[in-house]
């Protein structure tokens, strides 16, 4: 499964929320089947994810910058909620 693929496919098909603060209420609302952080992404994000254990998170191996691009945004994300997944198989890299 290449991640990047079945991450834009998600974005095409399915419900992703982007951002900090939306993928945050996501989680609380219990709405995030997955959560995806980039690896530059600021600490107390991610101290608020491992508060969240219950939440599948999935840290991208790049900047906030290369994840905006792989997602094919013209700007940086640092987090985002994958609510439906749609037509994707990312939910796969759960059991991985």
């Amino acid at each position: 499964m290449d991640f990047e693929t079945s991450l834009r496919r998600a974005i095409k098909s399915g419900n992703v929320l982007f951002g900090q603060n939306s993928t945050q209420e996501a989680v609380e609302e219990g709405k995030a089947q997955m959560v995806v952080v980039a690896e530059n992404c600021p600490g107390n994000f991610n101290q608020f994810m491992q508060e969240h254990e219950n939440v599948f998170s999935y840290t991208y191996k790049g900047s906030s910058m290369q994840l905006g691009k792989a997602c094919g945004k013209p700007f940086m994300v640092s987090a985002l909620a994958i609510v439906d997944a749609g037509e994707s198989d990312i939910l796969n890299v759960k059991r991985a």
